[in-house]
């Protein structure tokens, strides 16, 4: 069963507080990302203790998925992006976020696809707007060179960790077969 089915059911079955939102699906959010897409392929990526060493040693943090799902968006039968939707606990409720990249791994947007915590705790779209551009060279650390959110410190760093999986996943998992391709 794919690890997007589990968290969409897992996020279904949470008691939908008057705070809970949920923005947009995940196949609007894929369309609206690429819009110039003529296809765009969803690709289940099982981690291996090597793959989830260098991911680990990229952000900084424990990998506890060894589950990941990505998306490549072409144009005919060139790569125009990449897209994960990641799903965490932000405080005790889940957020999921669509993380847009461009075929050299650079972000492209950060969008909010549901939060289920107060929607105090939400970061604006303008804050979310800051990791356009950024790469895996980027630090990405709140308070450092990502600006926090008064009132919203959890979401915020979530968020940043979110940037990073990605950005490593690009770098572990995407980057060596784009390398590939590009070879033949």
């Amino acid at each position: 069963m794919g690890a997007m089915f589990l968290a969409a059911a897992a996020l279904s079955m949470l008691p939908c507080g008057a705070s809970a939102k949920v923005f947009a699906s995940q196949k609007q959010a894929l369309e609206e990302a690429f819009p110039d897409a003529t296809r765009i392929e969803r690709k289940t990526h099982l981690l291996g203790r090597k793959d989830a060493a260098k991911i680990e040693s990229l952000t900084g943090a424990e990998v506890s998925a060894k589950v990941v799902v990505l998306h490549t968006a072409y144009k005919d039968d060139d790569v125009v992006g990449y897209a994960h939707i990641d799903v965490h606990i932000v405080r005790t409720q889940p957020e999921a976020f669509l993380l847009v990249l461009s075929p050299d791994g650079r972000v492209r947007s950060v969008r909010v696809l549901a939060f289920h915590e107060p929607l105090d705790y939400l970061p604006t779209d303008r804050w979310y707007d800051q990791f356009a551009g950024k790469s895996k060279d980027d630090g990405l650390r709140v308070g450092h060179d990502v600006h926090g959110v008064v009132g919203a410190t959890l979401s915020a760093r979530a968020a940043a960790d979110g940037v990073r999986r990605m950005l490593a996943y690009w770098e572990v998992l995407l980057r060596p077969a784009e390398v590939e391709q590009q070879a033949h």
